[in-house]
């Protein structure tokens, strides 16, 4: 078996620079098992299944003589923009990058085969601002424009009443912001507050004295929206199924494994996120983000026309047909043999 996996700090100048040689041979010389798999994650705990299954060796598990490749990214439009240009094969993504990338490119660059996790984002802000009505002439941070955070919060925003600008103006000035940065901005008192995903909510409530104004899931029908999807590029899947069926495998039993063991998920996660970051997460800002995500292998298919209609009117996506952004094919293959109902595409794809 040949493992190799890389750390933190992905240089997508340096993929796109090699991105020709290296998407031909990820795509490998003929169809069948591909010779290398490489992985977008973020260390975030929205992105838990891909933290367990690289640390626990879930993936390498299937992928046999398949080398893995992993790399981390900061937020979803980056992992998109590697994933594009042949840099990377599939990516652990929010579902506004997944819904663009596939409008963007007519349905030819990428499909989702697989849920990762629900819930898990919030609006966090500083003392004073207790409603909506407080928000007027604040800033405001987001990961990255047009990443699943940012659509939401502009979404918001509008029905709010706020208007915003992509390029940051506006009633409420939406700043996007690298997660770490964003941090530290709100706590020296740069920033008004965040739309983040876990762990970042919780460590601006537990590190920096922020309270929660609007949790995402109350937005919500039944409370639940997708917060991270597994995304593969449409060529690669097309071309090494076998290689997709052994990545949906480690993928599902990352999945179970996390919903198996709530205990120890903590400390496999922690241990992740050192080896990417050289810093560990506190004991209670952990516990708290676990308890407000959700890990499922469904990807709430359903939900995906809203997602994508609040992109068109955050000015963040232009709008497409969604047919086909789904190929749950190999998920349900590996769920057959488990009992429960088989995933839903919701009428967009395969399944």
């Amino acid at each position: 078996m040949r493992v190799r996996i890389s750390g933190l700090g992905f240089a997508l100048a340096g993929a796109l620079l090699l991105s020709g040689c290296s998407s031909a041979a990820a795509a490998g010389s003929a169809p069948g098992p591909a010779d290398e798999l490489r992985l977008g994650y973020f260390d975030n705990l929205t992105h838990a299944p891909a933290l367990v299954g690289l640390e626990k060796g879930f993936f390498t598990d299937y992928l046999g003589e398949t080398t893995l490749n992993a790399q981390a990214f900061g937020a979803g439009p980056s992992a998109i923009e590697a994933l594009s240009a042949g840099a990377i094969d599939a990516a652990y993504v929010g579902p506004s990058p997944a819904v663009n990338t596939f409008v963007q490119s007519a349905g030819q660059s990428a499909v989702i085969v697989a849920g990762a996790s629900t819930n898990g984002a919030a609006l966090v802000v500083r003392d004073g601002i207790d409603s909506p009505a407080d928000l007027a002439g604040t800033i405001l941070a987001t990961p990255q424009l047009g990443n699943t955070q940012d659509v939401a919060l502009r979404s918001w925003l509008d029905e709010e009443g706020y208007d915003t600008s992509t390029t940051g103006g506006g009633d409420v000035r939406v700043a996007p912001t690298d997660n770490a940065r964003a941090l530290t901005l709100f706590q020296s008192g740069q920033i008004d507050g965040a739309w983040l995903p876990e762990p970042w909510v919780s460590r601006l409530v537990l590190e920096a004295d922020g309270h929660v104004l609007v949790d995402e899931a109350d937005l919500w029908p039944n409370g639940e929206f997708p917060t991270t999807v597994l995304l593969v590029g449409a060529a690669f899947n097309r071309d090494h199924p076998e290689t997709v069926w052994a990545l949906v495998r480690g993928h599902v039993a990352a999945v179970a494994w996390l919903n198996e063991h709530p205990t120890e998920a903590a400390a496999v996660i922690n241990k992740k996120l050192v080896s990417d970051t050289g810093k560990p997460l506190s004991d209670a800002v952990i516990e708290r983000a676990l308890s407000h995500v959700h890990f499922t292998d469904d990807p709430l298919a359903s939900t995906f026309l809203t997602s994508l209609h609040k992109a068109v009117a955050a000015g963040t996506a232009k709008d497409g047909n969604l047919n086909g952004l789904f190929d749950l094919t190999q998920l349900n293959g590996v769920l057959a043999a488990a009992p429960g109902a088989p995933v839903s595409a919701a009428g967009l794809g395969t399944e």
